[in-house]
């Protein structure tokens, strides 16, 4: 299946078995000092094996002083060794390694360490702090760092390389007049500009052995960013890039310091595809080998595209995050059998970003995302009996993993379907991806044999008559009655979305998280008036970094009136009464949504059976605190590994 996708290509000495390319996501996996850990190899080497054309190894940093702690790098001769044994086990894997080089300018205050140098093209005030424009000789020394870590490259057995010139980092600020203030050769005029991130192609070409392929990542143009560049001023800079030798151009798109950073990693919210044309235009009018970005994550997308003659080459990216044998089952016709991105961005975004929290990126699809090393997939020797009260996305995932190990898993489902809030959060607009995920894991369920028990609840009695070696929890959680008068009044957001219900005219919703702001959506988008009255200081506190930046665009879109430190008195027949600061108003409205959160169902009788027979009963997911989809699916996991 997918011809195109999975036909061969030779990019100057470099033959790629397949169209798909492994982009240079960050990782967070290298050691503190940059070094290759054994986890990151671990990860790319799964992805290789799983049928992978390209792995680029990611933002590997050239300039040791500015490298953030945990980011790769590639900025000293001694970590030359590490790289090797990453590449030699891509290349054992089957497929080719690239790496990305990069110096990452104010990114670099990820810096785990808090250290490391920031370097901006121009004066700018940042994070509360004033940073001063980098030097000519520094920038000098920045162009042979490139070169330097161009040679290193080449002996650590990379099959190309790949020069970023996008996202706010050092290269992309030089070209971009939104960002570029300077006043000297370096500033001003577009050839000026051009002249920094050209001399760093020129140098890390010089580095390398003509029959080595040199890519770009470049963006498409500078959205919501005044002066920024344009898609003519980015397709003239290409021009110029391939004949300083640049080979294949990756077109991505957003920056860092505006509402644009959504377009870097594009959650549910932004439209699958959304860069292809960009991608389309800048191959047509350039001549030059392209690579499309942006939310390509089924097989047959990337096939379309190039069927069209879009693009030469498609980034799957986290399409091989949720599944790192994306690429074998697609070319064998298994696609019933693949796990799909939904773009939520918990795991790969959020759980980046989150250095308190998380080691490294995770997905909210595949918990063993960076534990591809740990063997935590091993066939039992002591199979069970295991019973799972609930079939949601957690209750799923452990079933599903119990059954690859050799256990019996079993699922009762008080409802008469599977997938839990998950579908219920699939019904909000342009999430369709989610209710699609919830159904196609329902169908693997099927597919692996799993005994279902539809509409019925795991009770005490059940447990007494059927003795399971093991229960797992995963009944979810509840919508909260809010404790005011008149509440009876509202409708839940539930309701709401599985259109159970149809509140009309002007609606006042009761909370403003993300169950409140899909409501709102919905209502809206169905020519509701819609307000949202919020306790808290802020609208959407629930939500990701770039979710919420989508999601309050298209409120604002919609037209959808926000009251936040409102904090909600009454429910009366003529609206809601809310108190903000010392006075008391009313949101006059036809209809009222309740949409304040949920709270854990009651596990307290099941785990007292359990109890009483010495059965192990692990809770999981909304059924032990309600939270996200991400920690539901990676509990589940969790307590389907740990059963041995």
């Amino acid at each position: 299946m997918f011809e195109k996708l999975f036909s061969p290509l030779k990019i100057r000495s470099m033959e790629l078995k397949n169209r798909v390319v492994m982009p240079a996501m960050g990782t967070r996996m290298a050691s503190i000092d940059g070094e290759i850990t054994d986890k990151l190899i671990a990860y790319h080497a799964a992805r290789a094996k799983g049928g992978c054309g390209l792995n680029i190894v990611e933002v590997s940093a050239v300039h040791s002083a500015s490298a953030p702690g945990f980011f790769v790098s590639i900025a000293e001769d001694s970590l030359v060794e590490g790289h090797r044994r990453l590449t030699e086990a891509i290349h054992e894997a089957g497929g080719k390694a690239g790496v990305q080089l990069w110096q990452g300018s104010i990114a670099a205050m990820m810096d785990a360490k808090g250290r490391a140098e920031l370097l901006v093209v121009s004066d700018m005030d940042y994070a509360g702090r004033k940073l001063e424009a980098i030097t000519k000789e520094k920038i000098a020394e920045i162009v042979q760092c490139y070169k330097d870590a161009a040679r290193r490259c080449v002996e650590a057995g990379y099959d190309c390389i790949e020069f970023h010139c996008a996202h706010n980092y050092l290269p992309h600020s030089f070209l971009s007049g939104g960002i570029n203030h300077r006043t000297d050769e370096y500033g001003g005029s577009f050839e000026n500009r051009a002249r920094f991130p050209l001399e760093v192609i020129r140098a890390i070409r010089e580095a390398i052995p003509e029959e080595m392929p040199l890519l770009m990542r470049i963006g498409a143009q500078d959205d919501n960013l005044p002066g920024g560049l344009t898609i003519e001023e980015v397709i003239a800079f290409c021009k110029l890039a391939g004949s300083a030798g640049v080979d294949v151009l990756d077109i991505s798109r957003g920056n860092i310091i505006t509402a644009a950073s959504m377009y870097e990693v594009p959650p549910i919210d932004i439209p699958r595809g959304f860069n292809v044309e960009n991608a389309a235009r800048i191959r047509r009018e350039t001549g030059m080998l392209t690579m499309a970005v942006g939310r390509i994550n089924h097989a047959d997308q990337a096939e379309a595209i190039l069927d069209a003659d879009k693009a030469d080459l498609i980034v799957m990216g986290r399409a091989q995050l949720a599944d790192p044998e994306f690429c074998n089952k697609a070319k064998d016709g298994r696609v019933d059998d693949i796990v799909y991105c939904v773009g939520c961005n918990q795991g790969c975004y959020d759980g980046f970003c989150d250095m308190a929290h998380f080691p490294n990126i995770t997905c909210m699809r595949n918990p063993q995302l960076g534990r591809e090393g740990e063997g935590l997939m091993e066939k039992t020797k002591t199979p069970r009996k295991v019973w799972i009260a609930g079939g949601g996305m957690g209750g799923m995932e452990a079933a599903l993993v119990l059954k690859a190990r050799g256990h019996a898993p079993e699922i009762f489902e008080s409802s008469g379907r599977l997938g839990g809030q998950f579908i219920l959060a699939g019904l909000a607009p342009g999430k369709d991806e989610m209710k699609a995920a919830a159904l196609a894991m329902g169908h693997q369920v099927e597919m692996a044999g799993i005994p279902v028990h539809y509409e019925t609840e795991l009770t005490p009695g059940l447990i007494e008559e059927g003795k399971p070696d093991a229960v797992i929890a995963a009944i979810g959680a509840a919508p909260i009655q809010l404790p005011v008068p008149g509440i009876e009044q509202a409708y839940q957001a539930n309701d709401v979305l599985e259109e159970k219900v149809a509140p009309s005219g002007n609606v006042c919703v009761i909370g403003g998280g993300l169950v409140g702001l899909e409501t709102a959506d919905f209502l809206a988008e169905k020519g509701c008036k819609v307000t949202i009255v919020e306790m808290k200081d802020a609208i959407g506190a629930d939500l990701g970094i770039l979710r919420k930046i989508a999601v309050m665009q298209k409120m604002y879109g919609l037209q959808v009136k926000m009251l936040t430190n409102a904090l909600c008195q009454a429910v009366t027949g003529d609206g809601v009464v809310v108190k903000i600061g010392d006075e008391e108003q009313l949101v006059a409205c036809d209809a009222v949504v309740s949409a304040v959160g949920s709270k854990a169902r009651d596990t307290g009788a099941l785990e007292e059976a359990c109890g009483e027979y010495h059965i192990p009963c692990t809770v999981i997911g909304d059924a032990k605190a309600a939270r996200r989809a991400l920690n539901a699916v990676a509990e589940g996991f969790e307590a389907a590994v740990a059963l041995k």
